[in-house]
């Protein structure tokens, strides 16, 4: 089995795309529709597999909006996407530059070895991001 990409629904598909191609350097693919439920999208990506899909459909609503990764835990479905990175602070910093809101700033992982951070996309998803130099285990 092998991960494909991250579906993240939007309020405002360009504000949202223009922010992950400024913040992370992602490329935009061609944006596709769903007529019969009104719906657009866009992918975009990284070169290296990875893979972020952008929808939005009229009428969405804002579902969980945690300040925290704690916060979120108190809620089942999704919490967050983690995006593994060479250096925890240069990412950290770089997404605050391009407009994140700090969710927890650059610490030590409770797993020996990793540093980790968490901040919001400008509709308030989180992201975190580590620095783990093997897979999950």
């Amino acid at each position: 089995m092998h991960f494909d990409h991250i579906g993240l629904n939007v309020a405002d598909l360009e504000a949202q795309a223009t922010w992950y191609e400024r913040a992370l350097g992602l490329t935009r693919t061609l944006p596709f529709s769903v007529p019969p439920i009104d719906l657009t999208g866009l992918f975009l990506i990284d070169g290296n597999g990875f893979a972020l899909e952008l929808i939005h459909r009229p009428g969405n609503v804002a579902g969980m909006d945690a300040a925290n990764p704690g916060e979120a835990a108190l809620t089942r479905g999704y919490g967050h996407f983690c995006l593994r990175v060479a250096d925890v602070d240069a990412s950290f910093a770089q997404l605050v530059a391009a407009g994140a809101e700090v969710a927890i700033a650059p610490q030590e992982s409770p797993e020996p070895g990793v540093r980790f951070a968490y901040v919001r996309d400008p509709e308030g998803n989180l992201i975190e991001f580590h620095d783990r130099k093997h897979p999950v285990r």
